[in-house]
């Protein structure tokens, strides 16, 4: 950061030796010499250092915006720009089901897709439409989606962990007229078959468990067998900013909420990770996350669809499946969170964690504790950290490797990209304002909310929102950088550098990890409540050494030390399978790392 008033020195002095008559030279030489001495060293300083990457930094987002602006001029959408992808390699493979072995080519993937969107057009289905899908990850769930939008319907990604009444409110909320769901959620659906409406059409895809056939539900593998599987006679007319999908978000402060997703956000994210990390056409990118979030479903399906590369999708991560996966499929490229890289790095040492061809891994979440160590056990050169949410329009990546940061912002060129880190109160996560009635922009150093300035016009600056109005409502602030603007409020608390690196520091809100999941506490004392007949239940998360935490209240300041509170303590054995007292030895042996929750 510039010195304060070395800038007017600098021009004074330039004034003075022109008025002198001294040679120009000599004058931006003492006036060079004047900004340094008064303090611009320090902005100098940051020049050397960033540079470099920020001009990298520029490139990738000049070049979304140019991928971008000609697909809208074109009238393109998702399904379209895939099918330009078929034509030129019909034969690649497109999915690989590493659980199943099973391997769809891109005209495969094609022509399944095809057939979803014939089948839902003939039942009457029409653009606008809404179908939940609710299926755990395979080439099924990519071919349905993208099915369903070839023929302008949207889809509904529920997460499958769902049970009872999220699943219900989830369902309910989408607007959904049918329901496709797995026959490993059979179960999940027949709980909760009381409560969806009598008009929600059901469609089973793949195996039916042992239960058998829910009441009124069609087999949808028999019908896509008679569907055509050519492409539509009528292609329907959407454009990149109309509806794609809805991706759950965990909810912050109750039930998971419907993001909206437009085929112009789908694109972006895909890009901006395809270009940050210098994904080429020839990588094979591993995917073991959820299909029904946007790191699996975008950043890495994404891959295939817009740019053709091979993914293949484990649907639940394997830690001991994890690297002879990668080696069988020859992956370059791997996704993760931080809770797969611990997992990981817990598993004994094996042959094919140094005899895999993986250079990069991208993901969030990975610890500057275990960072290098990961880095250096397994090998792989390039760690592609960032920050991110489905909805949120101020993304940022760490794309030169430096330890522990999920991306930056210039410290050059700040208005490049306008996001902001501004001061709130801690314990409200209330925005704090100058007597002008602005928000106070964080120095470096200081912790602050992630805003992003909000331009519908601009592809990467627009806010889609969720379905619930009230809900896209609390989400944004006004007159935050100048007088009657709109941010985005990301909800999460980081911390920037001097050189603009920024450091993940918490997440608002009543949350808390769990197996990369952001679970709502609201969610769970419901539950708990419920089974314990509507007592009042307070959930909250706490710090445990080695895993992320959230701030909040008293309690949790207590943690669980059974030496700081009178009230009994309990935790979940999941080798036992029930809960156990938790008492002072068991809490050391956590603490120390030699008892892993």
């Amino acid at each position: 950061m510039r010195a304060p008033g070395a800038g007017t020195a600098s021009v004074v002095s330039l004034a003075l030796l022109w008025l002198l008559g001294l040679p120009w030279t000599w004058s931006a030489a003492a006036a060079l010499g004047v900004y340094v001495g008064s303090g611009g060293w320090r902005f100098l300083r940051i020049v050397c250092k960033t540079a470099r990457r920020d001009l990298f930094g520029l490139s990738v987002l000049i070049r979304v915006r140019l991928e971008l602006r000609r697909h809208q001029r074109a009238g393109h959408t998702v399904p379209r720009i895939f099918q330009a992808v078929v034509q030129r390699q019909p034969e690649r493979l497109a999915l690989v089901d590493a659980g199943t072995g099973e391997c769809w080519t891109f005209a495969q993937l094609d022509a399944y897709s095809n057939a979803v969107a014939n089948l839902f057009l003939q039942l009457g289905f029409v653009p606008g439409d809404v179908v939940a899908v609710f299926l755990e990850g395979r080439p099924e769930f990519v071919g349905l989606w993208l099915g369903l939008a070839k023929a302008g319907v949207e889809a509904a990604l529920l997460n499958v962990n769902l049970r009872r009444e999220p699943l219900a409110f989830c369902l309910g909320t989408s607007g959904a007229k049918a329901l496709i769901f797995g026959g490993e959620m059979a179960a999940a659906v027949a709980e909760v078959s009381g409560h969806l409406g009598k008009s929600l059409i059901k469609f089973c895809s793949g195996n039916v468990g042992p239960e058998g056939v829910l009441p009124d539900t069609h087999l949808l593998d028999l019908m896509l067998k008679e569907a055509s599987t050519a492409p539509l006679a009528q292609i329907p007319s959407k454009g990149m900013d109309d509806r794609l999908f809805y991706i759950y978000t965990s909810g912050t402060t109750g039930l998971p909420k419907a993001a909206i997703v437009v085929h112009s956000r789908y694109y972006r994210i895909a890009a901006f990770g395809h270009h940050a990390y210098c994904m080429q056409a020839a990588d094979v990118l591993y995917d073991c996350l959820p299909l029904y979030h946007s790191a699996g479903n975008i950043i890495g399906v994404g891959q295939c669809l817009i740019y053709g590369l091979t993914v293949v999708l484990r649907k639940k991560f394997s830690a001991s499946s994890f690297w002879d996966d990668c080696v069988k499929y020859n992956c370059t490229v791997v996704q993760y969170i931080g809770e797969i890289c611990r997992y990981l790095l817990k598993q004994p040492v094996r042959e094919a964690e140094r005899r895999h061809r993986v250079r990069l891994a991208v993901g969030n979440g990975l610890r500057p504790a275990i960072w290098e160590e990961f880095t250096q056990r397994f090998g792989v050169r390039q760690i592609g950290e960032f920050y991110g949410a489905t909805e949120c329009n101020c993304s940022i990546a760490n794309m030169d490797g430096k330890v522990g940061s999920c991306g930056f912002n210039s410290r050059i060129l700040p208005h490049v990209y306008p996001i902001r880190l501004v001061k709130v109160n801690e314990d409200t996560m209330e925005l704090l304002r100058d007597t002008r009635g602005l928000c106070i922009p964080c120095q470096a150093g200081e912790p602050g909310l992630l805003v992003g300035q909000i331009n519908q016009q601009d592809p990467l600056r627009r806010f889609d929102g969720y379905v619930s109005e009230s809900a896209t409502s609390k989400k944004i602030a006004h007159s935050v950088f100048s007088k009657g603007d709109s941010v985005y409020l990301s909800g999460d608390v980081l911390v920037m550098d001097e050189l603009g690196y920024m450091y993940f520091r918490d997440r608002s809100g009543d949350t808390f990890r769990w197996r990369g999941e952001n679970v709502s506490t609201t969610e769970v004392e419901g539950v708990l409540s419920r089974l314990l007949g509507q007592t009042d239940v307070a959930v909250y998360g706490v710090a445990v050494p080695g895993t992320f935490k959230i701030q909040k209240t008293r309690l949790q300041r207590e943690g669980f030390d059974p030496r700081q509170t009178s009230d009994r303590l309990f935790f979940l054995d999941l080798k036992q399978g029930h809960y156990l007292p938790l008492n002072e030895a068991v809490y050391t042996r956590i603490c120390s790392g030699t008892f892993s929750l």
